[in-house]
């Protein structure tokens, strides 16, 4: 398959948009390996934890953290051409892994406040230009709580977070007062389809009410020209990204499936 590199039309609805969403970014044969390594992966369940995005009732957010870059199926996509060459075409610059999550949001799960992805991460680096993806594993829509965005917000600039149980959240009366001069859009997406949005675009989703899940894995990089200003931090980033090709990523998809499909007839159902 032919990568198609971004038109000029869809680098300038980022910038000004704060987001952009490439569809059938990877092919969705490959999207089905994944999510059937996923399925099956013991250690990805071991894993997986619940947030408490909320501060007295809500529902419990499912997912994964994960702060590097290893020999398995959602590392090989971290690193892809498919995810890495849009990226740094939208930023003109080589691009250095952070962490990457899985979000398992199964039905009656999941649920973010608004915030903004910098608004985490201001202190360890020294410039915004922070970007985040999301790839679908499943289909996105409203009735399973797809990413909800503030169209043109990154260019608020960073806002004031507080915890609320789990997690941060951006200045309430600051996020009342975007949502009267901004459109909330809902980012519904088939699997395969890439979400990039900026550091500081605000962002929120809907728990899962429906019966379908919306598994996918959202991503975090930091442009290689960007500072870090905390020492523990810069241990944890990648170096440069030299974009993995299809035929590197397929390889290690082939090698964690066969040891996922192993560790299944070895042990009890997942």
């Amino acid at each position: 398959m032919a990568l198609q590199p971004l038109a000029d039309a869809q680098i300038e609805q980022f910038h000004r948009d704060g987001y952009l969403i490439v569809r059938d970014c990877v092919p969705v044969e490959q999207i089905k390996r994944i999510r059937h390594i996923a399925e099956r992966d013991s250690q990805l369940k071991a894993d997986a934890k619940f947030n408490q995005n909320y501060e007295d009732e809500g529902v419990g957010t499912r997912l994964v953290y994960r702060d590097r870059l290893d020999d398995d199926v959602y590392s090989a996509y971290a690193r892809s051409r498919y995810v890495v060459d849009p990226m740094q075409q939208l930023f003109g610059d080589a691009m250095r892994h952070y962490y990457h999550l899985q979000m398992l949001k199964d039905p009656q799960t999941g649920g973010w406040q608004w915030h903004q992805d910098y608004g985490y991460h201001y202190k360890e680096f020294l410039y915004p230009d922070f970007v985040s993806l999301m790839l679908a594993f499943d289909p996105c829509t409203r009735d399973n709580g797809c990413l909800r965005v503030l169209r043109g917000s990154h260019r608020l600039g960073r806002l004031a977070h507080r915890s609320s149980g789990s997690q941060l959240i951006a200045d309430p009366e600051r996020v009342q007062w975007a949502h009267r001069e901004m459109e909330e859009v809902h980012c519904e997406m088939t699997p395969g389809s890439v979400l990039y949005f900026h550091g500081n675009l605000l962002h929120a989703s809907h728990p899962n009410q429906s019966a379908q899940p919306r598994w996918s894995m959202v991503c975090a990089y930091v442009t290689a020209s960007n500072t870090c200003v905390l020492p523990d931090v810069e241990e944890k980033l990648s170096a440069p990204l030299d974009a993995w090709s299809e035929k590197q990523v397929a390889a290690t998809s082939l090698r964690h499936e066969h040891c996922v499909e192993g560790t299944q007839r070895a042990d009890a159902p997942i």
